[in-house]
């Protein structure tokens, strides 16, 4: 379930003791290795590592209102979660997240740009560091419109074109009956002048009998 914390600190009081206090390490490490212009606020009922607005005054291309989200630290039902999404990019490559956590003998466990772990000794904290450490906001942008390039986003969300199932208003029913008038006139006066090349071409022959 989604908290509703509003302040990081509200969040952390939140959560039993074990959880608070594994959070909360990893919450150190983040922060130490932290790169200039990234900022610490809740984002999406997580503790979340934002590119703010002041930095990146576009927003985050789902929901331009929000921050640019660079990483994220939540304790979810069955596990914590430290998220870096420089991994969308490769910023922070899979296998380089992959060997180091076999160099340091812990088994990962990842979704998509997501590290999983039921308690702190699960987590080799330098590693953690390491990758924030690794980028920097003008990297993370790059790389950040980079993807959303690809994938056809753009910045913000483009509105997709819906077929309207509002009813015409009075202007647009009149232009309809005047284009539909115009048409079945047209055709009228097409079938007349259709009939008298008819008519023409009988007396043509008619003539030429005699």
């Amino acid at each position: 379930m989604q908290s509703k914390a509003k302040t990081v600190l509200e969040y952390l009081k939140s959560l039993p003791e074990d959880r608070r206090k594994a959070i909360e390490a990893v919450r150190q490490v983040i922060k130490k290795n932290l790169g200039k212009g990234f900022v610490e606020a809740m984002q999406y009922g997580m503790i979340g590592y934002v590119v703010p607005h002041s930095v990146y005054p576009a927003g985050y291309h789902c929901d331009p209102s929000q921050p640019v989200p660079f990483a994220a630290l939540a304790s979810q039902k069955n596990y914590m979660s430290v998220y870096l999404n420089a991994m969308y990019g490769g910023v922070v490559s899979e296998d380089w997240v992959r060997a180091r956590f076999e160099a340091a003998g812990k088994k990962l466990d990842m979704g998509k740009c997501c590290i999983r772990f039921k308690k702190l000794e699960d987590l080799p904290l330098d590693v953690i560091g390491d990758a924030i450490r690794s980028v920097s906001v003008a990297q993370y942008i790059e790389q950040y419109e980079e993807t959303v390039g690809r994938s056809g986003s753009g910045g913000a969300k483009k509105a997709t074109s819906k077929p309207s199932s509002a009813k015409p208003t009075k202007k647009q029913a009149s232009k309809k009956k005047v284009s539909s008038k115009k048409v079945a006139t047209k055709k009228k006066v097409a079938k007349k002048s259709g009939s008298r090349a008819v008519t023409a071409s009988s007396g043509k022959k008619t003539a030429r009998k005699r």
